[in-house]
């Protein structure tokens, strides 16, 4: 079924699809069903991370729903968890269309949305009202574009208040490359005063935090960071996101590859991995990773699992290959688990390490 629709969907514009999809299944979560009916996960792929509980380990990216319009459509199309967002203490319209492409050579897609979003206060409401949860929601949370980097930590501090009460963790994005300036924030300083910062919001809601990163870090930056978090007053109650999108181009064959922004999708699997295990050594077990670029089969899941990741979360594959991919990836991890003699899912992270 989801070719015919891919078919139909990649004659619109990237960004048209994307406003219809999700239109279609905030309106008519049960469409979900028919691309992807409802399946039982294997027991040997549940777990807990940081007190949350995940029926599996496949959830989907930030970015998708920004404003968590259709929860429990994506919910039926069989996610264990969602990251929405990314909301912003105000809401702002985002960079100048168009902004999102296809690179349908690669199978990636290259974004420059700049945190379009209606505010993290129109989020809360949203999930406040929604009644259907199926599994963790996460909010990634960002600061606004006109708000100078100086001033930065109490724009994170704003969004965590309007979201606290309607998340079941926060995932801080300082990675994005659409934000002008938003990436200098990735400094163990900086992180450390932010986590500071929005400790007593954090606590008073008992909330874990994730830290999403770039690919585009140097390594020695990657592991600096993973020990600093690590070693830090906050490490009980935190993870990592590993990675966000990267602006690095090599290899690429569609003629898009010269649009600025962020690349995700394949081009991607390789160093998003790459940075998991670097952040799994650099934190000795001592904080979950959900690991994100370029998954696009259960291979690819193992691959950050056997790397570090805890979690793993998709975007693009989801575009591309249609609801069924995330059953097809769950399915094909408990195979490869077990064809590898693991009883559990965590018995495999880090096993390459």
């Amino acid at each position: 079924m989801y070719p015919l629709a891919r078919f139909l969907l990649f004659r619109l514009t990237a960004e048209q699809a994307h406003h219809l999809v999700l239109d279609q299944l905030a309106k008519h979560p049960a469409l979900a069903k028919l691309a992807a009916p409802k399946w039982q996960p294997s027991p040997r792929l549940a777990q807990e991370v940081l007190g949350l509980s995940f029926a599996h380990p496949i959830g989907l990216a930030a970015g998708l729903d920004k404003d968590a319009i259709a929860v429990d459509g994506l919910f039926q199309c069989g996610f264990s968890f969602l990251e929405v967002g990314t909301v912003t203490p105000l809401p702002q319209p985002g960079n100048e269309k168009p902004r999102l492409f296809r690179l349908k050579s690669d199978e990636a897609l290259i974004n420059r949305m700049g945190f379009n979003n209606q505010g993290a206060a129109n989020l809360a409401n949203r999930l406040r009202a929604n009644q259907m949860r199926r599994g963790p929601i996460g909010v990634n949370i960002g600061k606004n574009k006109i708000t100078p980097n100086d001033e930065a930590i109490s724009d994170y501090v704003k969004a965590l208040k309007a979201v606290a009460d309607v998340a079941d963790y926060i995932a801080v994005n300082i990675s994005s490359p659409n934000t002008p300036g938003l990436r200098d924030l990735q400094s163990v300083s900086f992180l450390l005063d932010l986590l500071a910062a929005i400790e007593p919001v954090r606590a008073s809601h008992n909330l874990p935090v994730f830290v999403k990163i770039s690919p585009d870090l140097a390594d020695e930056s990657v592991i600096a960071i993973g020990q600093a978090l690590a070693n830090s007053p906050y490490a009980l109650n935190l993870g990592l996101i590993a990675t966000n999108t990267t602006v690095e181009r090599g290899g690429l064959r569609s003629k898009e590859r010269s649009e600025g922004g962020g690349l995700s999708g394949k081009p991607l699997a390789d160093r998003s991995t790459a940075v998991v295990r670097l952040l799994a050594g650099a934190v000795a077990r001592k904080l979950p990773i959900i690991g994100c670029g370029g998954v696009f089969t259960a291979a690819d899941a193992y691959a950050k699992i056997r790397a570090g990741a805890s979690l793993v979360q998709i975007y693009t594959s989801f575009i591309y290959r249609g609801p069924q991919v995330v059953r097809e990836i769950a399915e094909g991890l408990d195979k490869l688990l077990e064809a590898d003699g693991f009883h559990h899912v965590q018995e495999a992270i880090g096993a390459d390490l």
